[in-house]
């Protein structure tokens, strides 16, 4: 859905806009003003979407920091037979800001950026496009183009998820988790991997990566309309509040959470696990070994590892990023209008 329809979305039937003001079209039918364009140029869409993320990402970045660590530590040990350095967000940002300063908790964010900026670019840009042409009016269409979106998105950003787990996993040997890169910087970690393992070593681990990003696009985008329509309907607050998209982001983020963080413990820990002299994971051969061996060693708990990072992370970028475009896509939409 574009970020226009989310934040003026109203049923056709269940609940109408006041009498002042024209009702409008079902979601489904891709129209968010009939004096606006049916909608932006791909890759306007695609730039403000990209945009819009990477804005959201330099606040919510240092909890992406302290997720990725809290998913390494304990890796495959059984609880309580390991030193547990990070016991929650807030101690978590203390310890790492303490050991590794205040860059420390933006570790990773120059290639964070690279990956919101394409992931999350063609992700929205590509639904936009599905949702204006009218293909998620059938049953069912904004399920598989949100998981379509997120799976697109994610196989292309890639290379730029796994230089950035690895960057964020590094420090001090005093609270070092999981497998130490020793990468010395975004450039030099892209073109170590690169001579190792070749260009398809940049793509290792995106046999995690893509069903993460279309579980957590397709509940994100499934959710939050369902969700805004609800609060609407209650008429909690004004029609036009921007309370209503900050209840609605709220109560997706919870939906993203609880179903995408088994996906996400699953990538980081096949994005970061060392590799042999034939280019194989050490300790993974791929998504099902590394989900059966995580619920064997650490439990079915050891899959939700730094959910509460994921959800304090979540809710924030959700919420910043679908304002952001909005707001541009707003804009760009009033000048297409004023042009013809």
């Amino acid at each position: 859905m574009t970020g226009t329809q989310m934040l003026n979305y109203n049923t056709d039937s269940a609940f109408r806009a006041p009498a002042t003001m024209p009702p409008m079209p079902p979601l489904s039918r891709g129209v968010a003003d009939p004096l606006q364009p049916h909608a932006l140029w791909l890759p306007l869409d695609f730039f403000l979407g990209a945009m819009a993320c990477c804005g959201a990402c330099v606040f919510t970045n240092p909890l992406e920091v302290v997720k990725t660590r809290l998913q390494l530590q304990g890796e495959l040990r059984a609880r309580g037979s390991y030193q547990r350095h990070y016991r929650g967000v807030l101690q978590a940002l203390w310890v790492v800001g303490r050991t590794d300063g205040i860059r420390g908790l933006q570790k990773g964010l120059s290639v964070g950026l690279l990956y919101q900026g394409l992931m999350n670019g063609v992700r929205l840009g590509f639904y936009s496009y599905v949702q204006g042409v009218g293909l998620t009016a059938t049953p069912g269409g904004s399920l598989i183009a949100g998981a379509t979106a997120g799976a697109l998105g994610a196989f292309i950003a890639s290379p730029a998820y796994l230089v950035k787990t690895h960057l964020q996993a590094q420090t001090v040997e005093a609270i070092a988790v999981g497998h130490q890169h020793k990468h010395q910087g975004v450039s030099n970690a892209f073109v170590s991997i690169y001579r190792r393992e070749g260009v398809i070593g940049l793509w290792r681990g995106v046999n995690g990566a893509v069903p993460r990003v279309m579980v957590g696009s397709a509940a994100q985008l499934a959710t939050f309309s369902s969700a805004k329509e609800w609060v609407s309907r209650y008429e909690w607050f004004s029609p036009n509040s921007w309370l209503v998209a900050l209840t609605a982001a709220m109560i997706s983020g919870v939906a993203v959470t609880i179903t995408m963080t088994p996906f996400d413990v699953i990538s980081t820990r096949l994005y970061n696990q060392p590799v042999d002299e034939f280019r194989r994971g050490r300790l993974y051969n791929g998504f099902m070994d590394c989900l059966v061996k995580v619920c064997q060693t650490e439990g079915l708990f050891g899959l939700y590892k730094g959910i509460g990072p994921v959800f304090v992370r979540l809710a924030p970028h959700t919420v910043l990023s679908m304002l952001l475009w909005d707001l541009m896509r707003q804009k760009a939409l009033r000048y297409c209008s004023s042009q013809g």
